[in-house]
């Protein structure tokens, strides 16, 4: 099996790149996003803070709210990055020079997937960094918070070039965003948990992939989760291996690419 092309140094290019492309707007990628996490919070704890009790009362809900717009702000801007760069590459017709050098499609995805990865985190931190100035904030297991945020912006980023892929215009781009990233999103319990929920709409929020990540993301802060932080990692793991072996095989075959 020749591994040349895996190994090569191609995608390198692609992943600055894609890196370029959105540092270049970071006012708009990245400053906006923190901002509007900020505004949420700022809306959100004033109003509900003295209404809504978390894990027993032995979390403050600000508290709460700081990991939940964390990790939707990682999601969103994850998904944002690699879908926007594949279907405007489409649109412009300069998807052609992403083709045509012999990059294999672990090199393409590879380099997408990393680059909504690091616009991702990127944001996240910038939001947990303005955020901790208005709540107390610990961090109970780290590692658990990174993993989640590493596999979250991995699941997005392929979900993306999914949706760049499947898409043709950019309407159709934002109907994957409007029907799906978003009402996902917020149906996740980044604002509640769902233990607050009745019974029907817990049972539902259980096949909701976000509410895992995010779930499991803030037991990395707080040492405490709607579900076994175990479990949650082990779902989002199986979502990320099914989306890329899904992403994997609309790039090798060519799917609405090529054709």
């Amino acid at each position: 099996m020749n591994m040349a092309p895996v190994l090569g140094s191609g995608w390198l290019t692609l992943l600055y790149k894609e890196l370029l492309r959105f540092w270049k707007v970071s006012f708009q990628t990245i400053l906006a996003p923190v901002l509007t996490a900020l505004l949420y919070l700022l809306i959100f704890s004033h109003v509900l803070e003295a209404h809504v009790s978390v894990f027993d009362g032995r979390v403050r809900y600000s508290s709460f709210l700081i990991p939940g717009l964390v990790m939707m702000s990682v999601l969103q801007n994850a998904f944002a990055n690699s879908s926007s760069s594949l279907i405007q590459s489409k649109i412009t017709g300069n998807l052609i020079f992403v083709l045509l050098p012999p990059l294999s499609p672990l090199e393409i995805f590879g380099a997408y997937v990393l680059g909504a990865v690091i616009r991702g985190m990127v944001v996240g931190v910038g939001v947990l960094l303005v955020t901790l100035w208005f709540a107390p904030l610990s961090l109970a297991h780290p590692i658990w918070a990174l993993a989640f945020a590493l596999l979250g912006s991995a699941i997005l980023g392929t979900l993306g070039v999914i949706a760049g892929i499947v898409a043709d215009k950019f309407d159709q781009l934002a109907a994957f965003q409007n029907f799906l990233i978003m009402p996902l999103t917020f149906l996740s319990g980044v604002f509640y948990s769902i233990h607050t929920l009745p019974p029907f709409w817990q049972a539902l929020s259980r096949f909701n992939p976000f509410f895992y990540m995010i779930d499991g993301f803030r037991y990395g802060f707080f040492g405490l989760s709607d579900v076994a932080p175990a479990a949650s990692l082990a779902f989002v793991a199986a979502c990320c291996l099914g989306l890329g072996a899904l992403a994997l095989w609309m790039l090798k075959s060519g799917y609405k690419l090529r054709h």
